[in-house]
């Protein structure tokens, strides 16, 4: 089979594969850059009677991974790695990128045939939590709980038995922590009513739209905090800040959760995932890199946003 050929038949997957990478690397980058591995090695390496291509691109897309999570450093979010901040607290020294799950767009990771299925399974609290086991036990549990691969066609994968493979299941689902479920339908009046607060810049709004435990971060710093009343003395006291008011918001998904690329005086400043359950939102993250905007086919100046809408 020629490259020629392969090549579309390997683009069937790609969505599959980046969605897998991307649970097994925590940033949508590195899963990409993972695919694109996993593509140049099946054009060097597949062969139909090596069995399915699906099959051979799960192996080639593990062992890549594995390659790529051989240091000791795992990705984490902010309450993975301090406690919660008293309001006024500084934020302290940006860490390195390498150090924090990254979003991703929804469009790069889930198949819309089945997304209501796996959305679920690309949240940060849900990927930040693989980020705890160690790399085999990852694969297993994404392979076997996420995209329902047999005991069999894991152990084949993996170059293991059955019973290894059952036994590795049984320790990640043990040592996974328990994650809070979003909503998979978010109230489109909810997000409004989030929008229209955000850039009015009006705390009370903004504050009611929280649960009562809601978190709220902001990466690559460790500083987060806990609580609508903390995040309420936080927001108050900002105000005056420049950054603040006058914002606007442009719509996008990530990580199966409502986003938005937030512009402060026109350019690119910040992505924003909010995760939302029971009609409130429980958690904000605001990952303070312009970088990911591109990455979600967002613009870099707000003026742009406004000469496609026109």
């Amino acid at each position: 089979m020629t490259a020629q050929d392969l090549a579309p038949l390997l683009e069937r997957h790609r969505v599959e594969l980046t969605g897998y990478c991307y649970r097994m690397l925590g940033s949508g980058f590195e899963a990409e850059d993972a695919v694109q591995e996993t593509f140049v090695r099946a054009w060097r390496t597949y062969d139909p009677a090596k069995g399915p291509l699906r099959a051979w691109l799960f192996h080639l897309a593990t062992n890549v991974c594995l390659d790529m999570l051989r240091g000791p450093q795992r990705r984490a979010r902010a309450m993975d790695l301090t406690p919660a901040a008293v309001p006024g607290a500084a934020l302290g020294d940006p860490l390195p990128g390498d150090r924090w799950v990254w979003p991703v767009p929804d469009v790069r990771v889930l198949d819309p045939a089945d997304v209501a299925v796996t959305r679920e399974t690309v949240r940060l609290a849900f990927v930040a939590a693989l980020q705890h086991l160690p790399p085999r036990q990852r694969a297993v549990l994404i392979l076997r709980d996420v995209l329902r691969w047999s005991a069999a066609e894991t152990a084949v994968l993996l170059g293991t038995s059955v019973a290894s493979v059952n036994s590795a299941l049984q320790r990640a689902r043990a040592a996974l922590p328990a994650t809070r479920a979003a909503d998979s339908e978010v109230d489109e009046g909810l997000l409004a009513r989030y929008v229209s607060a955000f850039e009015r810049y009006d705390v009370d709004a903004l504050v009611s739209l929280l649960h009562e435990d809601a978190t709220s971060s902001m990466p690559p710093f460790t500083w987060w905090l806990r609580g609508r009343q903390d995040i309420r003395t936080v927001l108050a006291a900002a105000a005056g800040d420049p950054y603040c008011a006058g914002s606007r918001l442009v719509r996008t998904r990530a990580n199966g959760c409502p986003a938005f690329g937030q512009y402060v005086k026109g350019e690119a400043f910040a992505l924003i995932v909010l995760e939302v359950e029971g009609g409130v939102i429980t958690g904000e993250t605001t990952y303070l890199d312009p970088g990911l905007f591109p990455f979600f086919g967002l613009p870099m100046s707000f003026g742009d946003v406004l000469r496609t809408d026109g």
